[in-house]
């Protein structure tokens, strides 16, 4: 039978005592709340923490809101309840077209957002999306609060710029006139993705007045794309542009090959997915006006 190596065990009462915890116990303490990455490694010895600081108790942290026009999602907040959330699918229906095809109900009964993203997998759905709609990520500390572009939270494969004695306490992202979409490919039902894309739109007639890609399980740096968000924006929302757009995402990404795909198979699925991802944007950015239209 796998255990894990021994290690002190803290229940945190607050965020702040989190973080003093995280300060008392050093580098080597990991913060734990859903669990589904940590241990699992804990288990194998590829990970041996000297110390679980566990914050299941931060109420606090397991809320969604609307606050000063943002979109305020709890680092604790489960993926179940993001699903469930009526509000984030009224602004960003993009949270739950992700949130349907990430694991299964037991994983988004107790997998946390804030977990998703601290462990910075590269295949990690929600880390694309977040880029996508160019969230932020609210950071408590021994210093204070601080906030960072989500598109600058991640630092590298399975690395954050979070410090030894920070923890993610939100995501925020600005709400917007916006639409938004998610594409993934998968080998089975709530696998990692073999490849996936996110985009966000908002149009002015017919035009591109602004865009948000993300990707994920393709080397995208920072899990977005940069180029063809830029490619995209005052160009025509057409269905020739879009492919272009995702063929610029495919030239910009690098792609591994693995047990899901060679390279050109994962490029190809990047390019074919930001084109339907923003496709899907589009529809319910129109599909919004026109109800909006109907009602004035």
């Amino acid at each position: 039978m796998q255990v894990p190596a021994q290690f002190q065990y803290e229940k945190a009462t607050s965020v702040e005592h989190a973080v003093r915890l995280l300060g008392k116990y050093g580098p080597e303490s990991r913060i734990v709340a859903g669990g589904h990455s940590l241990l699992p490694m804990m288990k194998l010895r590829l990970a041996q923490p000297e110390a679980l600081i566990d914050i299941n108790d931060l109420e606090e942290l397991a809320r969604i809101s609307v606050e000063e026009h943002m979109l305020c999602i709890g680092a604790l907040v489960r993926h179940a309840q993001l699903l469930a959330s009526a509000v984030a699918g009224e602004h960003f229906p993009i949270f739950h077209d992700a949130e349907r095809v990430i694991a299964d109900p037991v994983v988004r009964n107790r997998g946390t957002i804030g977990g998703s993203l601290c462990q910075a997998d590269p295949s990690e759905d929600l880390s694309a999306v977040f880029a996508a709609v160019r969230g932020e990520a609210v950071i408590r500390g021994p210093d204070g609060q601080r906030v960072v572009g989500v598109r600058e939270f991640f630092a590298g494969p399975y690395q954050t710029v979070l410090g030894d004695e920070e923890i993610l306490t939100q995501l925020r992202v600005p709400i917007r006139s916006s639409a938004s979409a998610y594409e993934k490919v998968e080998r089975r039902a709530g696998d990692w993705a073999t490849a996936a894309a996110g985009a966000e739109l908002l149009l002015e007639g017919d035009q591109v007045a602004a865009a948000g890609i993300g990707l994920t399980s393709v080397g995208a740096t920072n899990f977005h794309a940069p180029e063809a968000e830029e490619f995209l924006v005052g160009g025509p929302a057409g269905d020739a542009r879009f492919d272009q757009a995702g063929a610029v995402a495919a030239e910009h990404c690098s792609p591994v090959a693995d047990q899901r795909g060679p390279v050109d198979y994962k490029r190809h699925l990047a390019a074919t997915l930001v084109t339907r991802a923003l496709m899907r944007a589009r529809t319910r950015w129109y599909g919004q006006h026109s109800a909006h239209e109907r009602e004035s």
